[in-house]
């Protein structure tokens, strides 16, 4: 094992999508982790207790999942990067403060190793029904960033991306994996630190008399400080205006949820994330993320030996969705068929995209384990019927 001065790994190593999801956070400077434990994610937290320590960071384990999602919060308006670890009826839990999180525009990490539910379920075998819960299972108007990995790699990178999108837009920022992907074993580069991007922390340069926590920039973001360094900050739930003072009043909520929304929304093109195979010439398009687009991948080559001309769309970051894309390729491809493991929630939206221009067809899966590539090719056959 390599690991350079500051004790994090470097090198080639052969991890599991959890133990990639720890280093990622180590070398995206994450040091602080509060996570109760639950299969499948629990070895996360396992190997973070461990880690976390030999490089001056601090894991502990909270009494429950609504005290790790509110101790997080702390530890960032505290100034240090932190997360949290969870899976399905954990995720549940700390929705209330997904919700604050988002209010109070704290930069923060969510890992959510997705299982079969709902309830108890299957605790450690795998399922992707959490999208839409990620999206609107907090209440009110608030937009939400989550990422997707399909690999042990991806997972290090993608935990990286995570913490530099949650500090670019003062957000917090899922990562939606799963049990497959998070208990998978496969090689995993991790480069020097010099090569990996870290987006900084919005620091204000303003003087204390004239910072507003929550006065926003040109891209519709605030600058943040430290509690504790000479700066007057308010920071609550309520509806506030820009100096994080209540005014609960439609006019100040009209102005702050609007701005919420649109920094995610306005800046879209520099959030949505997708990767593309075969859609040249395709006249049906796959779409799927996850462990279950390895599976697609498969059924498109298995589609194409049959001479069906059959494309792939995975998406590497399921919220913001990538509606531009989709409403382009419906104005030419005849079918999308959306294959997901659970019982149909992304189908909605690509359908929603689609506008009735392409037909939409769901290949389902109610978790336990992954589709077969045979289950996907049934439904992509049906389709060129």
């Amino acid at each position: 094992m390599s690991a350079d001065v500051r004790g994090v790994l470097t090198g080639a190593h052969f991890l599991s999508g959890n133990e990639a999801c720890c280093e990622g956070a180590l070398a995206a400077g994450c040091r602080f982790v509060a996570g109760y434990p639950i299969t499948p994610s629990t070895d996360i937290v396992e190997r973070m207790a461990v880690r976390f320590p030999t490089v001056g960071g601090t894991f502990i384990q909270m009494e429950d999942e609504i005290a790790s999602s509110i101790a997080i919060l702390g530890a960032a308006w505290a100034g240090t990067k932190a997360m949290t670890v969870t899976s399905g009826p954990g995720f549940s839990l700390m929705m209330e403060h997904i919700g604050l999180a988002a209010m109070i525009e704290t930069p923060c990490v969510f890992i959510n190793v997705q299982r079969g539910g709902p309830s108890t379920g299957l605790p450690t075998l795998p399922g992707q029904a959490d999208l839409m819960q990620a999206r609107w299972g907090s209440h009110g108007d608030y937009e939400i960033i989550a990422l997707s990995p399909n690999s042990p790699q991806e997972t290090f990178e993608m935990t990286i991306e995570a913490f530099n999108l949650s500090e670019k837009y003062r957000t917090p920022v899922m990562l939606m994996t799963d049990e497959c992907v998070g208990h998978m074993t496969e090689k995993v580069v991790i480069p020097p630190a010099e090569e990996i991007e870290i987006y900084p922390r919005r620091y204000t340069t303003l003087p204390a008399n004239q910072y507003m926590a929550y006065g926003p920039q040109a891209d519709l973001v605030p600058q943040m400080v430290k509690a504790g360094d000479g700066y007057r900050i308010h920071v609550t739930g309520l509806t506030h205006d820009e100096r994080g003072y209540p005014a609960v009043n439609p006019e100040c909520q009209a102005q702050l949820v609007r701005r919420l929304v649109d920094k995610i929304r306005l800046n879209a093109d520099d959030i949505v994330r997708f990767e593309e195979h075969s859609v040249e010439d395709c006249d049906i398009t796959l779409v799927s993320f996850g462990i279950t687009s390895r599976v697609a991948f498969r059924a498109m080559e298995m589609a194409r030996a049959e001479g069906l001309r059959v494309g792939l769309v995975r998406l590497t970051a399921i919220w913001p969705f990538p509606e531009k894309r989709i409403r382009q390729l419906a104005e030419r491809v005849r079918t999308f068929v959306v294959a997901e493991m659970n019982l149909g929630q992304l189908v909605y939206e690509v359908e929603r995209c689609a506008s009735g221009r392409a037909q939409t067809l769901l290949a389902p899966h109610a978790g336990g384990t992954v589709h077969s590539p045979q289950q996907i090719l049934e439904v992509i056959r049906d389709a060129a019927r």
